[in-house]
């Protein structure tokens, strides 16, 4: 949780110990902690990986956030995650493994990303 999360987090511990946290409020700090609206959009991650473990080292990404596309910074060791494992451990559920049927291909004629991994949140 980044430094913002933490202290709506903290703000409604305190409402709710002092007994004046109301469902609204609840609501309002589950959305703001989350980032989410009250109209729920699927987001979508794509990394594709050195290999095809999860603990691979991230190659390439393109995210899908609140229905716009980011593609990352320039530089790689700027991205929100260096593996899937990072991206599993901040909330993100693989929905699609890498297809290794595609390492049967032969190579000079690729028709896929060997190790690409999709979440979703």
């Amino acid at each position: 949780m980044g430094e913002v999360q933490n202290q709506i987090a903290a703000d409604l511990e305190k409402a709710l110990a002092a007994g004046t946290l109301t469902t609204d409020a609840l609501r309002r700090g589950i959305r703001e902690i989350t980032g989410r609206s009250d109209r729920a959009m699927q987001d979508l991650l794509y990394l594709q990986t050195e290999r095809s473990s999860p603990c691979s080292k991230v190659i390439g990404m393109m995210m899908i956030e609140n229905g716009q596309r980011h593609d990352g910074a320039a530089d790689a060791d700027e991205w929100p995650y260096q593996t899937v494992l990072e991206a599993m451990a901040d909330g993100w559920r693989v929905v699609s493994f890498p297809n290794l049927a595609l390492m049967a291909l032969n190579h000079n004629d690729s028709h896929g990303l060997e190790f690409e991994f999709i979440l979703e949140r």
